[in-house]
């Protein structure tokens, strides 16, 4: 058994597992670890290389999966035979190459996407899946519950109570892959009957999925305080789709009194609904969460939407339907033949996950840890206060930064770009010819993905591409209006979900 000589980068933005995997798989591909040969157990290997030993098996559980290695029990891990499978040339990956060469083109992404997977609870996430095998796994391997499995709907139910103010049973409660998949069951439920308003600029995905399955559908401009009630009603729309928590990608929270105008709104005529989607709600920096709409509804016209896709991992796929009783007998005659989407061990997993605890102590641990990323960001920025105005600090993983010294987004871009920081235009989320790019000079600016040593250097390259010198800074300043830093409103800000 030979020892292995792993350079490992505790620098690198690619995981420890990844370095291990990555090296190994290269190794075997190029014919220096052997078919037959054994490799150190990952005690040994962990040991060696300064790591956890959990860092070793998630390496070694993913050459095992790919085939590259052979588990036996109570011997080890051994390389498998792979000569004749395929034929690689060591030197050209192809499609790997074209990947690393797109994210070379960038020192900082800022994506308004992403979460910190660097803090995901992996040991806890890969014990849980191993209990639940144990326990019921031939149930688990059966057709469940079309809505979701009980166990799981009963503990979203308590959970939505205790966090956001929902009131629903298990019943009330749909499960479905992902957020998108969620809206198209809504979409068929509904029908071509109802004319669904949409905010702009919006969660694009879910203008696309109303649009391509034959909705009627129609764009309500977003003020301060979130969609306006007066417009909507001048739309003729009988459904408003709505993010009162923190509108994305603006990252506005609705005060309360434009939440009640929305929900006398929806209880004026028969057959009107609000979709209330709580993306993102968990992680507010500013005063207290302000509980959701859904709540607050005593005519059964609020459709809740949610995802724990940023909450835990977009690649979880689960996210959660809560509908009125009155759409419940319409669910049950047109929906509910379709087979859940989400598969029966993720969803008890996922249950234990929050049944024991486990889901709060993340959520409190992420809430720090974004916290102190927002709170840098922010910190920085703040020197571009003559340059652009920074609003969604109040929630989310995201701010919005928008200019008024007259840089156009395109041209906030293309300097951006010029010192490799990504950064996300505005204007890709307005639908319906609501706003042009001229109207509004804006970008996204994510910090969930990036280390906070990271953030400032991603700040200091924005302060440069944007404000350039002190001298010019105070140059800008003088040729325009400043605006206050941090006004305090209740403003805050997929993508998959």
């Amino acid at each position: 058994m030979r020892e292995l000589a792993i350079s490992l980068d505790p620098e690198a933005r690619e995981p420890l597992y990844e370095q291990i995997y990555s090296y190994m798989k290269h190794e075997i591909q190029k014919g220096q670890l052997r078919a037959g040969e054994r490799l150190p157990s990952s005690r040994s290997l962990a040991a060696s290389l300064e790591v956890s030993r959990s860092t070793v098996d998630l390496a070694y559980e993913q050459l095992v999966s790919e085939g590259y290695l052979e588990a036996v029990p109570c011997k080890g891990y051994y390389v498998c035979r792979i000569e004749g499978l395929y034929s690689l040339d060591p030197g050209k990956e192809p499609v790997r190459e074209k990947k690393t060469d797109a994210a070379s083109l960038w020192d900082y992404d800022l994506t308004p996407n992403g979460i910190d997977l660097e803090s995901f609870p992996y040991d806890v996430w890969r014990r849980l899946t191993r209990n639940v095998l144990l326990d019921d796994s031939r149930e688990l391997f059966q057709l469940g519950d079309p809505k979701g499995e009980w166990e799981l709907r009963e503990t979203i139910s308590r959970y939505l109570h205790q966090a956001r103010g929902v009131s629903c049973s298990p019943g009330q409660v749909i499960l479905g892959a992902g957020n998108d998949y969620l809206l198209m069951l809504l979409s068929a439920l509904l029908g071509t009957e109802h004319r669904v308003a949409m905010e702009s600029p919006t969660y694009k995905h879910a203008y696309r999925i109303f649009e391509q399955l034959g909705c009627p559908l129609t764009t309500v401009p977003v003020d301060a305080q979130g969609m306006s009630v007066e417009q909507l009603e001048a739309s003729g729309a009988d459904t408003a789709y709505v993010m009162p928590s923190h509108q994305y990608p603006l990252g506005i929270v609705m005060p309360i009194k434009r939440r009640l105008e929305l929900l006398k709104w929806a209880s004026e005529k028969e057959g009107r609904y609000l979709v209330e989607d709580d993306y993102d709600s968990e992680f507010r920096y500013k005063g207290k969460p302000v509980p959701a709409l859904q709540g607050s509804d005593r005519y059964g016209r609020v459709i809740y939407i949610g995802t724990f896709s940023k909450s835990i991992a977009p690649a979880i796929r689960i996210s959660y339907l809560v509908l009125p009783e009155p759409l419940l007998l319409e669910y049950e005659a047109k929906i509910a033949r379709f087979s859940s989407t989400v598969s029966r061990i993720d969803q008890m997993v996922l249950n234990a996950f929050i049944r024991d605890g486990y889901f709060e102590r993340h959520l409190n641990r992420m809430r720090r840890i974004y916290g102190r990323k927002h709170d840098i960001l922010l910190e920085k920025l703040r020197e571009l206060s003559g340059i652009c105005r920074i609003s969604g600090e109040n929630a989310g993983v995201h701010l919005l930064a928008e200019f008024h010294n007259g840089m156009s987004e395109e041209e906030a871009i293309r300097r951006a770009a010029g010192q490799r920081v990504r950064v996300y235009p505005l204007s890709e989320y307005s639908i319906g010819g609501t706003q042009s790019k001229r109207d509004r000079a804006a970008v996204l600016l994510g910090y969930a993905t990036l280390t906070e040593e990271e953030l400032e250097g991603a700040a200091e390259r924005l302060i440069h591409a944007w404000g350039g010198s002190r001298e010019q800074r105070a140059e800008a300043e003088a040729g325009i209006c400043f605006q206050a830093w941090g006004k305090n409103r209740e403003n805050g800000n997929t993508v998959f979900r």
